[in-house]
């Protein structure tokens, strides 16, 4: 492939971090567009003061949990980096792919834009999106066979099919993560694709990944919990094992931010017209804490540093325009 078609494949993917991020605010935009002004001021206020500084709080440590997953991802590759720059591009590629869905693609194009100038490799790239995916994939089956345990049994419908897929579903988690684990110990070879190496984590790395993944989910379903224990009395075994299977299937449904799917699996488990509109206001809250206050915060940090990138690269310029003139007017004066 000639350079200038290299040079501009990367331009392209680079700037297509920047289009997911448009796409992840327009997403959001439409999932709250259809509430008033008046429905989320009074969804927001009816939560008590308290229980919004907690889910506050857990939302916080929830994208601290998110961050490491790009310092596991380092640690994988075998590269070093300052821990501003992995939590910042962990933090803004999180906050892009939870709203506009396809994690890999979105976050993935986020990531590249960032450790392209940081002087990474693509393929470097490549291998740490692919061990973050891996590592949400592997806290999922962790997950669900937990959520499926701590359900209930109704949560999981009353018809014999609906039950059968919720069995078959923690089964293959359960052979998913004994066999990640078992290829974390016994296979060494590579997996090379298109030039790219893969390398199996050690049993460490895996079980690292997951409890970091487990803690990001923990952490997003304590945002919701605090939301909504101040309404509904529901013990939190119930609750957390029904926020793991709605967002989990959120999740893998593709669907940015799981909408629809996930509020669908809460209103089934919690019936009642009343309990209805609490729920609303919980989930409502949720979404404004775990999904568009991150988004509005990176936008406001991810645009400063690339309108910082740009004043720096101005000044270098200027600087470099200055030596030439210098030396242009020590050159005349010697003639």
């Amino acid at each position: 492939m000639a350079f200038q078609t290299k040079r501009i494949i990367k331009k392209a993917i680079s700037w297509a971090g920047l289009f997911f991020f448009a796409v992840a605010a327009y997403m959001l935009y439409t999932q709250l567009s259809k509430y008033s002004l008046a429905d989320i001021k009074e969804a927001i206020l009816s939560i008590p003061a308290k229980n919004l500084w907690m889910a506050c709080a857990a939302s916080f440590f929830g994208y601290v949990a998110l961050s490491s997953y790009d310092y596991l991802a380092l640690r994988y590759i075998g590269r070093k980096l300052a821990a501003w720059k992995w939590i910042f591009a962990g933090f803004i590629g999180f906050s892009v792919s939870n709203n506009a869905g396809h994690a890999i693609v979105s976050g993935g194009t986020i990531r590249y834009r960032l450790y392209t100038r940081w002087r990474f490799r693509g393929s470097e790239i490549v291998r740490m999106v692919t061990f973050s995916g891996f590592t949400y994939l592997v806290a999922c089956f962790f997950l669900i066979i937990i959520g499926y345990i701590i359900t209930p049994n109704h949560a999981f419908g009353s018809g014999s099919v609906s039950k059968l897929t919720t069995e078959i579903v923690a089964l293959i988690s359960l052979i998913g993560l004994i066999g990640y684990f078992a290829l974390s110990i016994w296979y060494k070879k590579p997996l090379i694709i298109k030039e790219i190496e893969l390398d199996m984590p050690r049993p460490k790395m895996a079980l690292a990944q997951v409890i970091i993944g487990a803690a990001d989910i923990v952490m997003a379903s304590l945002v919701l919990y605090f939301s909504l224990i101040s309404f509904i009395d529901i013990p939190f075994e119930t609750f957390m094992g029904v926020f793991i299977i709605a967002q989990v299937l959120g999740v893998f449904s593709q669907v940015p931010g799981g909408l629809g799917v996930f509020e669908g699996l809460f209103m089934y488990i919690i019936p009642g017209e009343h309990n209805q509109a609490m729920l609303f206001g919980a989930l409502l809250a949720y979404r404004i804490i775990y999904y568009l206050l991150p988004l509005v915060l990176s936008a406001i940090v991810l645009f400063s540093y690339e309108g910082y990138l740009k004043y720096v690269k101005k000044q270098q310029l200027e600087r470099i325009k200055l030596l030439r003139l210098h030396e242009m007017q020590k050159i005349a004066a010697d003639k």
